[in-house]
């Protein structure tokens, strides 16, 4: 499954990483890095951790193809 998080609509609120810490990680107070390939067995936390964002700035699977955003 593929990722892509707008980075421009991201406010750092966190939730991502909270639900899916192997795919989503803060940097710093406002830098989020995350693994645009998520592995099978973190696939179902990071829709979670999608579906949670406050800013709907995670799009997942076939939602992430090219020219999205």
């Amino acid at each position: 499954m593929q990722i892509v998080v707008d980075l421009n609509r991201c406010q750092a609120y966190a939730q991502c990483v909270f639900l899916a810490p192997e795919v989503f990680e803060l940097h710093g107070e406002e830098t989020l890095m995350f693994m645009p390939t998520v592995p099978d067995d973190q696939q179902e936390r990071a829709r979670r951790a999608a579906a949670a964002c406050p800013v709907q700035a995670i799009l997942t699977g076939e939602q992430a193809g090219p020219g999205e955003w």
